[in-house]
């Protein structure tokens, strides 16, 4: 264990912790069935196994994770229902939050979407899959901000890790960002009806999209 990690706070040490492993799954480093163990997480992060065994506890609460015994703990295996479930939801908040961002958008937040979708288009070209996840991710964040309504903000916030993961494996990324740049142009237009338009299409894009790249055509659609 290294010295930094003895003075430095057991909090900040588990989040950390908890910050690494969520980003593993996300990025595909630790796949569907990995099993976590803790003494191994332990000496590859160079911590002790409390803060380990406290993330995995926090990686259980947001949907990445799952205990199959009492000594045996793996990365969720996502099924039809999870995505189905989680993309209802996704369409109902994000499709509203679309409309209210064209309502509420001020110049500045358009400029920072532009921003972002500069840095999508980077990614894109070099094909750097982390870095589309992460962008397109906080893109999604922005417009949701935008929309100006915090409970909005919070109803997102438990299930905005489990939707990067699995919109991860959408590796259809120049018509990602393609359906982006139009979402923010019909935000950009100030037309509420228009932005809901694009957001649901975007939605459900994303959704087929997703669907397949994790089971191919046989689940049931949204």
């Amino acid at each position: 264990m290294s010295s930094t990690t003895k003075t430095e706070p057991l909090g900040a040490v588990r989040e950390r912790v908890l910050a690494t492993l969520r980003q593993d799954i996300i990025a595909g480093r630790l796949r569907p069935g990995d099993r976590l163990v803790e003494r191994e997480l332990a000496e590859r992060l160079g911590v002790s196994r409390v803060p380990v065994r406290e993330a995995i506890r926090a990686l259980v609460a947001e949907g990445f994770v799952q205990f199959e015994s009492a000594r045996r703990t793996v990365v969720r295996r996502l099924t039809p229902a999870d995505v189905k479930e989680l993309f209802e939801l996704r369409e109902a908040l994000e499709v509203y939050a679309a409309g209210l961002a064209a309502s509420r958008a001020t110049p500045e937040d358009l400029a920072e979407v532009e921003g972002l979708l500069d840095q999508a288009a980077t990614a894109t070209e070099a094909g750097d899959a982390e870095a589309i996840t992460d962008v397109n991710s906080r893109l999604h964040d922005r417009i949701v901000a935008m929309a100006g309504n915090t409970l909005l903000i919070e109803a997102l916030e438990p299930v905005a890790g489990r939707l990067r993961w699995m919109t991860r494996r959408n590796e259809e990324w120049p018509q990602l960002l393609v359906e982006h740049r139009e979402l923010y142009e019909a935000i950009a237009s100030g037309d509420p009806d228009r932005a809901r338009a694009h957001a649901l299409a975007h939605v459900r894009t994303n959704y087929e999209s997703t669907v397949r790249q994790l089971f191919g055509d046989t689940a049931e659609r949204i």
